[in-house]
């Protein structure tokens, strides 16, 4: 048993950073060289960057625009492996951060997981919040895996073991959800409010109790894409409960040509957002092929909603599996229009409609949607 912490970043293509810049990520990592190289993903107001820099003689320097707080990656490969290597080896020396219009100086002997930052404004109020709420998810994810660790051979086999382990690991998370509401509420005026609300609110918003917390952050956060982003899944709650009418949608297939949700009308149609690089969502296509073949000749649909940002790899996933079914995407990976109009947040995420369109079941998966579906068809 270990808990993976997977952080995901949809992408574009790399970009060179442009001459003029008004942040700069600069650092001495001891006196590290070639083959060590940084890389940053950063998202600035709902577009997606990447970059990288060499490490000479311990030094390395990053530099872009931003037009505000930014949420960022930034990697270290020390050996010449690879980004991927250098954000999910189970070394990783990989570290998660704000910043804003700064100039970023990391210093560390050996890594930037263990460096000091200085010249951030943005980064220190960052600090300041995760103390307040029990650390960051990375370093909860950390401790979990070290108390796993810990535990003898035949502890690490043991169920009983294995879910206190959990499940002391799912209490830190809700109290660490508890204590973000609570600094939202408690700080309209901190960027880093919205921050906290829009983690703790997860992907099945409670509207009652975040929508007011919400509309008292300052105006110039909730204009932010992660603003609106929280807004949309805020509506998303009402206009995507069971018994209410879908939002209507139309999306490219993998040919370009426009799919509209509408055009299902009289059948029972399964929404399904996932990705190629979604594991969860890979392992139950199988699953969903099985359930397809078994009804689609008395009415049922499925259309998948791709997150995907890289269309070849879309399409790759989408042969590999044997999907026969309907398949859009905008390729804007977590920006996709679809899935930010339905407030999806995580994947896989389903949603069920009847030939009217209403929906009828949402986060249906596996045995809970078999079970929806013979009851639909076999009655």
């Amino acid at each position: 048993m270990k808990i993976k912490l997977i952080a995901i970043i949809c992408l574009l293509p790399a970009i060179a950073v442009a001459q003029k810049s008004n942040f700069t990520i600069s650092g001495q990592i001891g006196k590290l060289g070639k083959p060590a190289k940084v890389y940053i993903d950063y998202s600035d107001n709902g577009t997606n960057h990447e970059d990288s820099a060499l490490v000479i003689d311990g030094k390395f320097k990053l530099a872009g625009m931003v037009s505000g707080i930014t949420t960022s990656r930034i990697s270290l490969d020390h050996t010449g492996e690879g980004k991927a290597h250098s954000i999910y080896a189970p070394n990783a020396d990989v570290v998660y951060i704000y910043f804003g219009k700064e100039n970023i100086v990391f210093r560390s002997a050996d890594s930037l997981a263990n460096a000091v930052v200085a010249g951030s404004k943005v980064y220190d109020e960052f600090q300041a919040y995760n103390k307040q709420i029990g650390g960051t998810i990375m370093a909860l994810t950390k401790a979990v895996n070290a108390e796993f660790s810990s535990g003898t051979p035949a502890q690490q086999k043991d169920t009983a073991f294995i879910k206190a382990v959990d499940a002391r690991f799912r209490r830190n998370i809700e109290k660490r959800n508890e204590k973000q509401f609570e600094f939202a509420r408690n700080n309209p005026d901190s960027y880093f409010a919205l921050v906290a609300l829009s983690e703790s609110a997860g992907t099945k918003v409670d509207v009652n109790k975040v929508e007011p917390v919400y509309k008292a952050l300052k105006a110039e956060y909730r204009n932010t894409d992660m603003g609106k982003e929280l807004e949309q899944r805020i509506e998303a709650a009402g206009t995507t409960a069971v018994g209410v009418q879908a939002p209507e949608f139309t999306q490219n297939n993998v040919e370009g040509k426009p799919v509209s949700l509408s055009s299902l009308k009289g059948k029972y149609v399964l929404i399904e957002f996932w990705a190629s690089w979604c594991a969860p969502c890979r392992a139950g296509n199988p699953n969903l092929v099985k359930q397809y073949e078994l009804y689609k000749d008395k009415g049922f649909e499925i259309i998948s909603v791709s997150l995907d940002n890289v269309k070849d790899r879309w399409i790759d996933a989408i042969k590999k599996d044997g999907l026969p079914w309907l398949q859009v995407s905008d390729l804007k990976g977590w920006n996709n229009a679809v899935g930010r109009l339905y407030g999806v947040r995580a994947v896989p995420q389903s949603f069920l409609l009847d030939k009217e369109g209403k929906v009828i079941g949402n986060t249906l998966r596996d045995e809970t949607l078999n079970a929806k579906l013979a009851e639909l068809f076999n009655n």
